[in-house]
């Protein structure tokens, strides 16, 4: 499938969160400019426009802006649990705004189907900070589930080396702030949530620190250099989630204990992290690791540390947007996607996506072909989007069984809304 925006003087590029914004159980797109174009800058969007998969226009919000030089604090959810998302954004309020400094900028909730504001704030924590340090120019906001509620109903916003957790009316939660924040030697770029403890809630791996749903620190550990990636996921104990670190390849417990760490030899630079089950040959999950920073080299270990395989991906732009994808469903062996292209856990290339533009001249990561899982068609797989934060085209690819033009009912879940883009 593929998509286009409409051709007129509204047409936008920007990046691309997905969700419902309707809340009639189908495909709908926001995108963003951002006020700044500065390399290593701050995000701040100035401009918000929301459509349909049909192309139409829903509304837009602000104006100008350039395209973003990273994925940025732009988040669609049904926060309020009102059956339909909200978009969760920093928005700049003025123009002219220094890019090291959030001054201007303030925190909003918008009506999903509308673009009015909900709730807004101006946080003194977001406002006084400044882009200091090598994370400055890492900035997200991740749903999370924090509370006893039986959803998710709060949110993280990642700015810089802080952390800053709130609840669905606006209120700050905890604020966390690691003192590592030299490149190379900093927390993860982007962290990850998950559930370690079993309680419902969430846990926040840095890479260098794991916090509990209160923003308690559980451990602290500066591991080895170049932490770019983590997740949480299960490993040895099929009943257990643990914490993966890329930094020389660290698994971590809940209390700080290594279950395994592979070392800097075997692990140069772990830009990149995705754990799947990718060999349908091996017992448990597996972790793929691009082991040497911006390079297409690609290592896969089993949960008792031996390399399964080692291959040499397609170029993809900066080297990032490598992800676990179910193509065939949940109980076969997930794909590994990069740049376009499909690739099996023992290094065989499967398929290269057809009708992709040519990325763009000029720094690599603005070219970069993002890849967003989705499950939209009626067999048992996971489609993928692909698209070109450049050019107006989407592109959805899926796997060509009998019923897969068959679109189902589209629920938003945490592969959409806590998308794992790098950049």
């Amino acid at each position: 499938m593929k998509f286009r925006q409409q051709e007129d003087d509204r047409s936008f590029g920007g990046d691309l969160p997905v969700g419902d914004l309707l809340g009639n159980q189908q495909l709908d797109f926001l995108v963003y400019r951002s006020e700044n174009s500065v390399e290593g800058g701050a995000v701040q969007p100035c401009f918000l426009g929301a459509f349909t998969s049909d192309g139409s226009i829903l509304w837009q919000k602000g104006e100008g802006g350039y395209q973003p030089n990273r994925p940025g604090p732009v988040a669609l959810y049904d926060i309020d649990g009102d059956g339909h998302d909200e978009v969760i954004c920093l928005f700049a309020t003025r123009k002219n705004l220094d890019p090291f400094s959030m001054q201007g900028v303030e925190l909003q909730i918008l009506n999903g189907s509308d673009g009015s504001i909900i709730k807004s704030a101006r946080p003194p924590l977001i406002l006084s900070a400044n882009g200091e340090g090598a994370n400055w120019v890492h900035q997200r906001i991740l749903v999370a589930h924090l509370s006893d509620a039986q959803r998710p109903q709060d949110f993280i916003i990642k700015l810089g080396k802080m952390l800053l957790a709130f609840d669905r009316d606006l209120n700050v939660l905890w604020t966390y702030d690691n003192e590592n924040d030299s490149y190379q030697n900093c927390p993860a770029y982007i962290p990850s949530l998950g559930d370690i403890d079993g309680d419902g809630r969430n846990e926040i791996n840095g890479g260098y620190y794991l916090l509990n749903e209160d923003g308690k620190v559980l451990w602290e550990k500066k591991l080895g250099k170049n932490m770019d990636s983590v997740t949480i996921h299960y490993w040895d104990d099929a009943n257990k989630k643990r914490a993966f670190c890329s930094g020389e390849g660290f698994i971590m417990d809940e209390k700080g204990d290594t279950i395994l760490m592979l070392g800097a030899e075997i692990v140069l630079h772990g830009q990149e992290l995705r754990v799947a089950n990718f060999d349908p040959h091996s017992t448990g999950p597996e972790m793929a690791i691009r082991y040497e920073g911006h390079k297409p080299a690609v290592r896969i270990f089993n949960t008792s540390g031996e390399v399964l395989s080692e291959f040499v991906l397609n170029d993809s732009p900066n080297h990032t947007g490598m992800e676990a994808i179910f193509w065939h469903g949940k109980n076969a062996p997930a794909l590994l996607y990069n740049g376009g292209a499909h690739w099996q856990g023992n290094g065989t290339h499967l398929a290269s996506f057809m009708e992709l533009p040519t990325p763009p001249s000029g720094p690599k990561r603005q070219g970069w072909y993002h890849c967003i899982p989705l499950d939209i068609s009626g067999d048992d797989g996971e489609e993928v989007l692909v698209y070109n934060p450049w050019d107006k085209d989407l592109f959805i690819f899926a796997a060509p069984r009998e019923n897969w033009m068959d679109l189902k009912p589209f629920h938003p879940t945490v592969r959409q809304y806590n998308v794992r883009l790098m950049d």
